[in-house]
């Protein structure tokens, strides 16, 4: 995968790594981002961004979108390296609108730089889809042309409370300890409203800076304080930093859910740290959306099964695709069909069409809030919980846990 080193990339598929060569035409549509190649959303950022990549590989190889005048519409991207730094957020986006004169854009990872990316494109005009963005405020601002893929933070870990209590009915005391940020804020609010509604006893809070990763005495203050069960988290790296404290302080907590972590790979590289741990989880390979499903629902099925999005990803970039990998890909596919739906690649055509979106993916349902007070919210899409177990040769693995209908495991509790 090819990545820019702070000035535009302009990647049309003949560079893409190994995936085929589309000619532009009259018709081709410039794709918008900035990704961060360095820094605390390096990894994340390349997952998402190499899902939104592949997309434009496929349906450019699928002879792009046919509109009713004739046009064949192909994409390529434009793309700036932002360092992990908002301010270069920022800089990326305006140049994006205001010189490069990309109509379609979509978000950095993380819900701080979609936010600063909104701001730039709500003022310009355009057309923005946040991906690797669950932050439900950003969609209070009034905003009309921005439109959230990921299900909002608020309801990331209300489904892990609700899973505690059918899990462990008599555990009365718990804890939130979760970063300081927009997306964590968000969800632990509404997980802990959630958590004293059904009658647990929240004896514990800490909300630490972003970027902290050490959490030296943490354990010691959840045990101190009779913590049966935590809850909270951030991102990748400062999650994993404070499972694995966590474990090292030997404390009684026999469930442990954290945002963010626990579904990357990587998180298998904790060794026992890992074990038992629970993470919501926006999209996992085995979720089992498929065209019945859609005709179910009474809706359309769009773009690749499961299955083959990430048999395609895996050939593409050698490694394992992730949730985040699978928001890039979608938030392509909402694109795409809105612009196939509007027959049109006019801005105002388009963020009708998405405003009219409902459609399932592989990566599960897609539909937007329309009420002006969150216009452009994702209410259309579920979160999964997944926990890490040892199979039977003894490798970590993740299996889907709640809701029961879809696991594919048991609950594996208390924590080992």
């Amino acid at each position: 995968m090819r990545r820019g080193t702070g000035t535009a990339v302009v990647l049309g598929l003949a560079i893409l790594v190994g995936i085929g060569v589309v000619v532009a035409n009259a018709g081709t549509v410039r794709i918008g981002f900035t990704e961060s190649l360095s820094g605390k959303y390096e990894v994340l950022s390349g997952r998402q961004v190499g899902g939104l990549r592949l997309w434009i590989h496929d349906v450019n190889a699928a002879g792009g979108i046919r509109l009713s005048d004739g046009t064949v519409v192909t994409f390529e991207a434009v793309s700036y390296d932002d360092g992990s730094d908002e301010a270069r957020v920022t800089e990326g986006y305006t140049t994006l609108v205001t010189e490069d004169g990309v109509d379609f854009l979509v978000s950095p990872y993380s819900s701080v730089f979609a936010s600063t990316a909104a701001a730039v494109t709500e003022a310009h005009g355009k057309a923005l889809i946040t991906a690797g963005a669950a932050a439900s405020s950003t969609h209070s601002q009034g905003y009309t042309r921005v439109f959230q893929i990921y299900t909002p933070g608020s309801e990331y870990l209300i489904g892990a409370v609700d899973l505690l209590s059918a899990v462990a009915p008599s555990l009365t005391t718990i804890a939130f300890v979760h970063e300081d940020s927009a997306f964590s804020r968000d969800a632990v609010t509404a997980a802990q409203a959630r958590a004293e509604a059904l009658g647990f006893d929240v004896a514990f809070a800490m909300a630490y800076a972003v970027g902290q990763t050490d959490f030296a005495g943490v354990g010691e203050a959840l045990a101190a304080g009779g913590v049966e069960a935590v809850l909270g988290g951030g991102h990748l790296v400062d999650g994993s930093a404070l499972a694995e404290a966590i474990r090292a302080a030997s404390t009684p907590i026999r469930f442990l859910t954290l945002l963010v972590a626990p579904p990357d790979p990587s998180f298998a590289d904790l060794g026992e740290a890992a074990l038992g741990v629970i993470g919501p989880s926006q999209w996992e390979p085995q979720a089992a959306f498929s065209p019945n499903g859609a005709t179910d629902l009474g809706i359309s099925w769009l773009g690749p099964l499961g299955a083959d999005f990430v048999s395609h990803y895996r050939a593409e970039y050698g490694s394992d695709a992730s949730y985040h990998s699978a928001g890039g890909y979608a938030a392509g596919l909402a694109l795409e069909e809105a612009i196939r739906a509007a027959d049109s690649v006019r801005v105002d055509a388009v963020v009708s069409a998405l405003e009219a979106l409902d459609v399932l993916t592989f990566f599960g349902r897609l539909r937007f809030e329309t009420d002006p007070a969150s216009r452009g919210l994702q209410i259309g899409h579920e979160m999964v919980f997944v926990q890490w177990r040892r199979d039977p040769s003894g490798v970590l693995t993740k299996e889907v846990v709640w809701p029961l209908g879809a696991a594919t495991a048991p609950v594996l509790y208390p924590l080992p």
